[in-house]
C-alpha cells in the first residue's frame, strides 16, 4: 500500500510558505505533502488581495477541488488543518471519505483527519464562536479595513501569543510571513461535520494562548460526543505554532498519524 497524501490546510494570516520547514521535513521522511494556499490569506506578507475577502466555503471549495484530484489519482489522504484551517478542512470532505468514495466505485480519498490546535464546532456555528471574547479593556488582537481584510497591526503581541515559545526577535521573525485574512471567514457558519465521516487524530498543544488548551479538550470532547468514537489525541509542550518552534514533534506526530 502506498503511503497517505498529507494535504495541508493553514491556519489564519498564514500563507502556504509559512509551513515550508515541516513540508520540507515531512518530504525527507518520504512522504508527499502539499500546504495550501487559501483564498482567505493574502498574498503579499501584510497585504489582502485585489479582489473582496474570500469565504470559509471558497476555502472549502478549494481543499475539496484539491482532495477530488489526488484521489482520483488513487491517493489516500490525511487532510491535516491547523487553526482556522479546522473548519473549511472540516467543511470540505463532503462525500470525499474514502468509504464515500468506494460506495461509488471510486478509489482513493480521506482516510482520517488531523487537527493540530484548530478552532472546530458543530454545524450551524462559526470560528469566531469558538474562542473566548477578549476581556473587558483588551484591545483586539487584529484590525478591519474598509475592504474586509483583517491585520494584525501588533507585531510585539503576534510575537507573544501565536509564537509564546520562541524568542521575541523570532516570533517578530515569523510575524513577517504573516498576511492579512479575510474576515468574513470567521463568521461563516459550518454546514458540514465532517469529522463524522473519517476518523480523527488531534495534536494539542499545551501552552497554546490562542486556542488555549481548555478549548481544544472541548472540541476533541464534543467530537466524541458527536460521533461515539474516541479521538486519536497527542500532547505536546507548545505554543499555538508549534511547526514554528518544534517542528520534529509535529513531524513525529504526522508520521505516527499515517500508521493508524
Amino acid at each position: 500500500m502506498s503511503k497517505p497524501y498529507f494535504l495541508f490546510v493553514t491556519g489564519s494570516f498564514a500563507p502556504a510558505p509559512l509551513y515550508q520547514n515541516l513540508v520540507d521535513l515531512v518530504k525527507a521522511q518520504g512522504y508527499d505533502i502539499k500546504a495550501l494556499q487559501l483564498p482567505t490569506i493574502g498574498i503579499i506578507p501584510g497585504q489582502g488581495r485585489d479582489t473582496p475577502p474570500a469565504t470559509m466555503y471558497d476555502d472549502a471549495a478549494l481543499i475539496a477541488k484539491e482532495v477530488e484530484a489526488l484521489a482520483d489519482a488513487g491517493r489516500e489522504i490525511i487532510l491535516v488543518a491547523h487553526s482556522y484551517g479546522g473548519m473549511p478542512a472540516t467543511e470540505s470532505t463532503k462525500g470525499l471519505s474514502v468509504e464515500e468514495r468506494k460506495k461509488e466505485g471510486k478509489k482513493g480519498g480521506i482516510v482520517r483527519l488531523a487537527y493540530k490546535t484548530v478552532l472546530l464546532t458543530t454545524p450551524g456555528h462559526s470560528a469566531m464562536e469558538v474562542l473566548d471574547p477578549p476581556a473587558e479593556g483588551q484591545p483586539l488582537p487584529f484590525q478591519i479595513d474598509e475592504k474586509g481584510w483583517m491585520s494584525q497591526p501588533d507585531p510585539e503581541l503576534v510575537a507573544a501569543t501565536c509564537f509564546s515559545d520562541l524568542p521575541r526577535e523570532e516570533g517578530l521573525r515569523w510575524h513577517k510571513l504573516m498576511a492579512q485574512h479575510s474576515a468574513v471567514s470567521f463568521v461563516n457558519p459550518l454546514t458540514h461535520a465532517g469529522y463524522k465521516d473519517v476518523p480523527v487524530s488531534y495534536l494539542l498543544c499545551e501552552d497554546d494562548v490562542v486556542v488555549p488548551p481548555e478549548i481544544q479538550r472541548r472540541e476533541i470532547k464534543m467530537i466524541e460526543t458527536e460521533t461515539g468514537s474516541k479521538v486519536d489525541v497527542t500532547s505536546i509542550k507548545a505554543s499555538h505554532c508549534p511547526t514554528a518552534s518544534v517542528p520534529e514533534k509535529v513531524v513525529d506526530w504526522l508520521l505516527h498519524v499515517a500508521l493508524l
